[in-house]
């Protein structure tokens, strides 16, 4: 190994460390604004946002449970989550993880086991996941596609119901 440098890399963040913690024998109300990392193992019944321009780490324990929205670039979960999550860079559903709500993500890796009850988005770009909450020009699964799961774009804007004469 003489005369070889050791290239920088960068360290993958959501194995790094975590500034806070909710424990199992905490329950918080409200919305949770975080940089950093957050683990968490007691119930949060609000947002759990990560600060803008901030690598932010949250891992929801299979202990764990978020009744609201998640927004953060990394999400590792293995606990509940009844909202809807929206991982900008890298989203990880252990194998006891259970979502009930949409999933918008741009990188995910999901283990045998994990469920989500909602729709799985891919998003190329990870800085319109910031945004999309309210975003009716999302494209959307409608129950009435014939069941062919396809994406069909909104229209918000017809009246009629998407008929045409």
């Amino acid at each position: 190994m003489l005369g070889k440098k050791k290239q920088k890399q960068k360290p993958r963040r959501p194995s790094g460390h975590f500034d806070t913690l909710v424990s199992s024998r905490t329950a918080i109300e409200g919305d949770v604004h975080f940089s950093g990392g957050l683990h968490v193992d007691g119930r949060i019944r609000g947002k759990v946002i990560a600060d803008e321009g901030a690598d932010a780490v949250l891992r929801v324990s299979e202990v764990g449970e978020v009744t609201g929205d998640i927004n953060a670039p990394h999400v590792i979960i293995n606990g509940t989550v009844n909202g809807d999550v929206y991982a900008s860079a890298h989203l990880e559903l252990a194998e006891k993880a259970a979502i009930n709500g949409n999933v918008y993500y741009n990188l995910i890796e999901m283990a045998m086991g994990a469920s989500v009850n909602g729709n799985l988005v891919h998003q190329r770009d990870p800085v319109g996941l910031l945004g999309k909450q309210d975003d009716p020009s999302t494209l959307q699964l409608q129950q009435g596609d014939g069941g062919t799961g396809k994406p069909v774009e909104s229209d918000e804007g017809a009246g009629d119901g998407g008929k045409s004469e």
